[in-house]
């Protein structure tokens, strides 16, 4: 079960409770019976492994070298009549 921050708008004290996802969120403050609002916390984000960086990236991979030129299907030259 998570652990949830909430605060009291009155005397702005801190308290935490450990709920369910289907829990009514608490709306009275256990110090003062003020309202309490919860707290929403940014995640941080963690970046491990490779696959991050510039260097990490396998070569080739969105450079193309000068005598490996692709050609789309259907955008390249067609002899004679055009396809209708």
């Amino acid at each position: 079960m998570p652990i949830y921050e909430y605060e009291c708008n009155i005397c702005d004290f801190r308290f935490e409770r450990k709920q369910r996802f289907d829990d009514e969120p608490v709306d009275m403050c256990p110090n003062c019976q003020g309202k309490a609002r919860r707290v929403i916390h940014s995640v941080p984000i963690i970046f491990k492994g490779s696959g991050f960086y510039i260097t990490d990236s396998r070569k080739g991979s969105g450079i193309e070298s000068k005598g490996s030129k692709k050609e789309l299907p259907g955008k390249g030259k067609q002899k004679g009549k055009e396809a209708v």
